[in-house]
């Protein structure tokens, strides 16, 4: 039996940051575009909650405080600390083990409340 040989480099076009941000991009809109509007005004209205504090938290911490229910798929969640991300809500405050069951603790983003809002709030 011979070893399985990987070659040294990535073969050409199979690594590509623009393709990546693309394809991101699009999984995001196409899960954004399913989540059930009540839902996402939930969790809209927890991650607020949540950034008012000043503490990091993840999605785990939603459901936990009864902010928010699970979602049906758990895609939906993405697009949600997006939005608030860019409306200057939140901000990545870094990469943590999942308390989530479901997920089996994979890593996922942890974000905080921005200074900015905290202030405003």
């Amino acid at each position: 039996m011979t070893q399985l040989q990987f070659p040294m480099e990535p073969v050409q076009g199979t690594v590509s940051e623009a393709a990546g941000e693309a394809a991101k991009a699009d999984g995001m809109a196409r899960a954004e575009g399913s989540t059930p509007i009540d839902w996402g005004t939930a969790c809209q209205n927890g991650i607020r909650e949540m950034a008012r504090r000043g503490v990091p938290f993840q999605a785990a911490d939603l459901i936990a405080e009864g902010l928010v229910d699970e979602p049906a798929h758990p895609a939906m969640w993405g697009p949600q600390f997006g939005i608030a991300a860019r409306a200057g809500v939140v901000e990545h405050a870094g990469v943590v083990a999942s308390r989530r069951a479901t997920v089996h603790r994979s890593l996922c983003r942890q974000w905080v409340g921005t200074a900015a809002y905290r202030a405003a709030a």
